[in-house]
């Protein structure tokens, strides 16, 4: 049958039964524009049952007010749909304002409907539950159709000036997004290129702090006393190892943890907080001014899903809003004990880590076994992420399914919450872990807490645990920085260029129509969660390059770079490699901004610990005022750090080993040292360690009242809205009113 067309078009008067009639497809065929394409496989015309459930779908569409034509390759049944014109009528008569002049000779004219608009009000009608079925999906499911989908019309122009490698650092064509995308796709883009802006000067002040450490790299205290201990040895610091380590040893890692972790963190951790307000102030600002642009200002979500639900059926009966506290302890429940698991996989990556101390000592030199640790440990987590991603938004569907919301932007909007809820516990549970708990709950030498009684816990890095919170960002975010784009743009391309020699051995279709309706089919589907994904991918980003940047401070300048690459990737992308997403309106991001500020919030706090209780910025200070040299004054001749190791690194004796095996190869060395505060004589905690905490938890309060103060100030500063907008507004209500007014008047 290849080659052979048939068209169907719908005739008849409003309240006709809209008969069939075949008339000749070449004098209709120039002014057709097709909004959509159902797919079926030909061997369903052999089946009975599915010719006829494919009859009765296409019935209901054409008592809806559908066109269609049918056309065949050697292989599949494609179908193409238009809607009626009284379709596209209704929706402008149902969503005109009602507080705006309508004068009647102009009903009469016929309203230009952008592609846009078509392709929404038609996949929604096809995506709404039929007579014959509850969903097209479950056509699907059934082998009815194969796939639906709208066709890419007039994207050269996008394709020549925005999705190009060349175009990388070109201005975004937001109207031009908008016009063959939507304003859900284009605001992405809007936030999106906003955002990768925002990142330059965060990039830059990160890149100066952590340079800064270069000026110090020889010249630090710390470092100096580090690399001169050749007479102070570590306690071994796991049963494989019984070796006594110099600490001079630590000599590089010393230097390089003085990069990130100096007096420029602070600062840099403050000035973080304030730049995530102005942020998301300036973004609302920008936003307003793009959704005044394109006339969004006083459009309702709600409204249009409304006017959506009664162009597909006027009997529709308004779902009302309700609540369940059944339904809501439930979830809450659910959601808990997945939060329990996600935290339980952080600990079961403690107990990998565990054991490949035990596994790697005798497979590496004694001095890499920890970096081979902090290594292979993020790529299991890494791993992990990857499968828990998958699992998670199958628990968030059905949580979010179960709740039963009562529109598809409020099931959008639980959803959203529900999953990136699940995901940042699945991302940031590991960080957690290494930031606040590693390495403070192992004891001491000689009495050391261990895993079932046999295993150590894992200790920090000999020069300190920000060395592994470092370590454990950079590995991870610079995987999912450059896998994760590397396999987002390759997987899709490789799998277009496969189908599409697979359907070049299978022959080349008849007919321009329906070669285009074929290399549409050919591309990769795209579905519901397509932009989902590429905002929830950009917020956990986000949430790495703010929530631990003290201990990271390259984050924004990784996250720039792999911005710049992610926003040419995705118009490749959506242009050139998927079928054409279906365009939404929109006029914000919605529930992601709410999720942004949250993780601004969270990142005062996060990164006010991290300072206060990872980084050495608290002891060194203590030390400097208090203990040091220093204490009475400042001394032109001598450094006020000095001494600082000999005095946090308290001394066991080796003969307190209660372990034999441990005192071996101790007949030279009496006494060892080990990253903590305790006694010589007992281990108790002394007095200054009491001190020091004291000075964390003040120092913890004081850095987030300041760092909250600068965001409320911040956002006080700058309005949401530009007085420019709200002019802009005001006016055009004058403008409305005055002409009502007029047209009173002239009635009259």
């Amino acid at each position: 049958m290849q080659g052979e067309e048939s068209l169907q078009i719908l005739v008849g008067t409003e309240g006709d039964s809209f008969p069939l009639m075949e008339i000749n497809t070449s004098e209709t065929e120039a002014s057709e524009q097709w909004d959509y394409v159902l797919v079926a496989d030909l061997r369903t015309q052999r089946n009975p049952r599915q010719v006829h459930q494919q009859q009765q779908f296409l019935e209901e569409l054409k008592t809806k007010g559908f066109y269609y034509k049918v056309m065949e390759d050697q292989e599949k049944m494609f179908f193409g749909i238009r809607a009626d014109s009284r379709l596209f009528d209704l929706y402008c008569t149902l969503l005109a304002e009602p507080e705006g002049p309508v004068p009647r000779v102009e009903l009469a004219k016929p309203t230009l409907i952008l592609a846009t608009t078509r392709i929404r009000i038609v996949h929604f009608i096809l995506s709404s539950k039929m007579a014959v079925a509850d969903t097209f999906q479950d056509l699907v499911k059934d082998g009815v159709f194969e796939a639906m989908f709208p066709l890419h019309k007039g994207e050269e122009d996008l394709k020549k000036k925005w999705a190009q490698w060349g175009n990388m650092f070109q201005e975004q064509p937001l109207d031009d997004i908008r016009d063959y995308f939507g304003e859900k796709v284009a605001l992405y883009f809007a936030w999106l290129c906003w955002y990768t802006r925002m990142l330059v000067p965060a990039a830059v002040v990160g890149l100066i702090i952590f340079l800064s450490g270069f000026s110090l790299f020889d010249a630090s205290q710390i470092s100096k006393e580090i690399c001169e201990a050749h007479n102070i040895y570590m306690c071994p610091r796991g049963d494989g190892s019984r070796r006594y380590q110099p600490l001079s040893e630590t000599c590089t890692f010393a230097k390089l943890t003085h990069l990130f972790d100096n007096e420029g963190t602070v600062v840099f951790a403050i000035f973080m907080a304030g730049w995530a307000t102005v942020f998301l102030e300036i973004w609302k600002r920008k936003r307003a001014h793009v959704v005044l642009h394109w006339d969004l200002y006083g459009w309702d979500e709600d409204q249009e899903e409304m006017a959506l639900e009664l162009i597909n059926c006027p009997d529709y009966q308004l779902p009302l809003h309700q609540h369940s506290y059944v339904r809501s302890t439930i979830i809450l429940i659910v959601s808990l004990l997945m939060i329990c698991l996600l935290i339980g996989m952080a600990h079961a990556l403690v107990v990998y880590r565990v054991l490949a101390v035990a596994l790697f000592n005798s497979a590496f030199p004694k001095k890499q076994v920890t970096t081979a640790v902090v290594v292979t440990g993020a790529l299991v987590q890494y791993v992990t992420i990857l499968i828990m991603t998958k699992i998670n938004k199958y628990v968030a569907l059905k949580l979010c399914d179960f709740e039963k919301p009562r529109t598809f932007s409020e099931r959008e909007s639980k959803f959203t919450v529900k999953f990136f809820t699940l995901q940042f516990f699945a991302h940031f549970s590991s960080l957690i872990y290494i930031a606040f708990i590693l390495g403070r709950i192992n004891g001491h030498p000689g009495k050391s807490v261990r895993l079932l009684g046999v295993w150590k816990l894992e200790e920090c890095h000999l020069s300190g645990c920000m060395m592994d919170l470092f370590l454990q960002m950079a590995i991870i975010m610079g995987l999912k920085q450059t896998l994760s784009n590397c396999m987002e743009y390759l997987g899709p391309w490789l799998a277009h260029k496969c189908r599409s020699m697979r359907a070049k051995l299978g022959g080349t279709a008849q007919g321009p129509v329906l070669r285009h309706w074929q290399q549409n089919y050919l591309l990769n589907p795209v579905n519901t969660f397509s932009l989902f994904d590429e905002f929830m991918e950009m917020m956990i980003q986000y949430g790495f390059t703010t929530i631990f940047v003290a201990a990271f401070p390259l984050a924004p300048l990784l996250a720039f770079f792999s911005n710049l690459v992610e926003i040419r990737l995705d118009a490749i992308k959506m242009v050139r490699l998927q079928r054409r997403l279906v365009p939404r309106k929109a006029k914000d991001i919605g529930t992601w901004l709410q999720v942004l500020e949250i993780i601004g919030v969270l990142a005062v706090i996060a990164n006010g610990m991290v300072i206060a209780f990872t980084s050495e910025f608290i002891p060194r200070m203590l030390y400097k005022y208090r203990y040091g040299p220093c204490r009475q004054g400042a001394h032109a001749a001598v450094d006020c750090l000095t001494g600082y190791i000999n005095y946090t690194l308290p001394v066991f004796y080796t003969k307190d080993f209660q372990d034999p095996v441990e005192k071996e190869g101790s007949e030279n060395v009496t006494e060892c040292r080990y990253r903590d505060y305790g006694n010589a004589q007992d281990h108790n905690f002394p007095e200054q360690s009491w001190v020091l905490l004291a000075i964390r938890l003040a120092f913890l309060i004081l850095f987030e009242h300041v760092a909250l103060c600068i965001k409320l100030i911040a956002a006080w500063f700058v309005p949401d809205i530009p007085q420019s907008v709200k002019n802009k507004v005001l006016e055009k209500k004058d403008q409305r009113l005055r002409e009502k007014m007029r047209t009173r008047s002239t009635d009259v």
